[in-house]
């Protein structure tokens, strides 16, 4: 399993997935970290409103999931449509979001979505 995580400094999730400028993709297998890697994302750190969801979907079309701190609907629709399962967290931390997802208790706050 493949997790993306919307940061631009590989430490603090991104405050808004369309300005992004990186996806820290971790690869999980049997609930251990095998394998970490900093992706540039395509169209990544635009201004609000500019975001090109191709690019982006297509920066991490290997995951099962995405994780970030705030994003707008239709993005979060369109990742649930092109098979990755996204989660909006109010945890700052990539570490504490990491590990709250693989324990099972990472919350999506669909209320954070804009």
């Amino acid at each position: 399993m493949k997790i993306a995580i919307a940061t631009d400094d590989g430490v603090t999730i991104s405050p808004h997935l369309g300005r992004a400028r990186s996806f820290l993709v971790v690869e999980v297998e049997d609930g251990r970290i095998k394998n970490r890697e900093l992706r540039r994302v395509a169209g990544g750190g635009m201004r609000h409103g500019e975001c090109d969801h191709r690019s982006m979907i297509s920066s991490i079309k290997d995951c099962e999931v995405v994780i970030s701190f705030g994003m707008g609907w239709r993005i979060y629709e369109d990742f649930r449509a092109n098979g990755i399962k996204p989660i909006v967290t109010d945890k700052p931390n990539v570490e504490e979001a990491l590990e709250a997802y693989l324990k099972g208790e990472l919350v999506d706050r669909k209320d954070k979505l804009h």
